[in-house]
């Protein structure tokens, strides 16, 4: 079976487990567990072989135990630190003094860590692949991860969950940092005390993320076929499951492990049998591949009813509801009868009953989000807006995604006729030659309410690459403001 019908056969949204490998995949100055404790031994001593006689003591039956290894690391790098108030590592000892003047005791060992993956630096070879993983937005339902930095939040965008957090959490639209995070060194788990504190209060959110398997689709990215996280996940589960019951073949099929294989270009599901302590063997779904594209391309175009956005929001509003704010609650088969309000939620017949999750002007906000992620059933609601002919609408990049719009020719013939017409009337301050947008801002001949239409004219000449545009409208300006809106 290909991996596009494997994923086709689900009708729900997946949850994706990611882990390190990821990371490693798309971020420069990224670390696997040995890589970082290796990396901390040397940025401390200086010394290559001292990392070799730490981690030598601490080999038992036949691996590496890097718990211990990192008990060690973190007692000989606070204490060094203690005696060094102003040396190497004087921010590090700045950060700590400052958080213990609050009343907070931090290990200086994580704030290291913390510093380590707190900068964001993507590698450019995988910047089409990184175009491919955004696309799955729309449909994943929420994700768990194990990593410490920050990668996952910044291209889901979606709400980073931490320590005891994740039991107040809704399921969909969050990111479950089961292991800590950069942002919060304190909660950061690394050390064999910390697995401790951790496995004694994880029952409940063991509870939690069970449920979530046994109900949805579970894709397992960056990680090993024999990582200890997969085993200790499915023997944690099949300790509340009868291996050989109808649940336990349920949730097997539910599972699909997506292991990096160099150069591969597969695109096929096999199984796969893990053996547990205690000798019960496990099948699960697996594709050993490079080709990661295909996985995500194959989780973009499972078409669902309602894409994971709107489950979010409809969420929201019944997380509002049983706070028991102000919101009003009708349930009706008419809405002829509800009152206006900030928020309604409407249950009835589809007969009556017509949805508009999104208003045109939401569309234009979120139109690289919709681009990134191809959502082509949010697109279908054109057909029922009423776009003024005077409107900058941005039909032209939309009906690349959706090319069955009743009204694509119409507002494609508006949106042609509004950008010549702009052009024709441009001032003529504006229509000077750039090649690049911040040419046009040190440019004092051109007044601060033209720049945006020097922008407009050079990007329209092909002066200034669309590329440009693009990033400036990304990171430079708000989504709700004339000039984006008219971009």
């Amino acid at each position: 079976m290909t991996i596009q019908e494997f994923i086709k056969q689900y009708r729900n949204h997946p949850i994706l487990f990611v882990g390190t490998g990821i990371s490693l995949r798309y971020l420069k100055g990224s670390y696997n567990w040995n890589d970082l404790l290796s990396k901390i031994a040397f940025d401390l001593t200086e010394n290559l072989e001292y990392y070799f006689d730490v981690k030598g003591r601490c080999h038992e039956s036949g691996s590496f135990n890097y718990l211990k290894i990192a008990t060690i690391l973190e007692d000989k790098f606070n204490n060094v630190l203690q005696e060094d108030r102003n040396g190497k590592f004087k921010r590090i000892n700045d950060i700590f003094y400052e958080s213990m003047a609050n009343g907070v005791n931090l290990s200086r060992f994580k704030i290291y860590i913390a510093e380590v993956f707190s900068k964001l630096e993507f590698r450019e070879d995988m910047a089409e692949e990184l175009k491919d993983l955004k696309k799955i937005r729309k449909n994943i339902g929420s994700i768990i991860t194990t990593n410490y930095d920050g990668l996952i939040e910044s291209v889901f965008e979606f709400t980073k969950l931490i320590g005891n957090s994740i039991l107040l959490s809704n399921p969909y639209g969050s990111v479950y940092k089961i292991h800590g995070c950069f942002e919060s060194p304190e909660r950061i788990i690394i050390t064999e005390k910390d697995y401790f504190d951790f496995d004694s209060k994880f029952e409940l959110i063991r509870a939690q993320l069970l449920s979530l398997f046994i109900h949805k689709l579970i894709i397992f990215l960056g990680y090993s076929v024999g990582d200890d996280i997969i085993k200790k996940i499915l023997k944690t589960i099949f300790s509340y499951v009868e291996p050989n019951s109808e649940l336990a073949s349920k949730i097997k099929n539910n599972f699909l492990l997506v292991e990096y294989g160099k150069d591969s270009k597969n695109e096929m599901i096999s199984e796969h049998d893990i053996v547990l302590d205690g000798g019960l063997t496990i099948r699960i779904n697996k594709i050993k591949t490079d080709n990661f594209s295909s996985v995500y391309n194959a989780i973009s175009n499972l078409h669902l009813p309602v894409t994971a956005l709107d489950v979010r929001k409809v969420q929201n509003i019944v997380k509002e509801i049983y706070a028991g704010g102000d919101i009003k609650v009708s349930i009706t088969e008419d809405l002829d009868t509800l009152k206006n309000g900030d928020k309604i939620l409407a249950i009835g017949s589809s007969k009556t009953i017509t949805y508009h999750y999104e208003t045109a002007a939401e569309l234009l906000s979120n139109y690289f989000s919709i681009i990134d992620e191809l959502n082509s059933q949010i697109l279908s609601l054109i057909d029922k807006y009423t776009i003024q002919s005077t409107q900058y609408f941005p039909i032209l990049g939309f009906q690349k995604i959706n090319g069955n719009l009743e009204n694509s020719e119409k507002l494609t013939n508006q949106q042609i006729k509004n950008i010549d017409s702009c052009m024709q009337h441009m001032p003529g301050q504006c229509q000077v030659r750039h090649t690049s947008i911040q040419e046009i801002f040190d440019d004092e001949h051109i007044s601060a309410s033209n720049k945006m239409n020097c922008i407009m004219w050079n990007t329209f000449e092909g002066n200034i690459s669309l590329d440009e545009v693009e990033s400036y409208l990304r990171e430079h300006t708000s989504t709700t403001s004339t000039d984006y809106r008219n971009y």
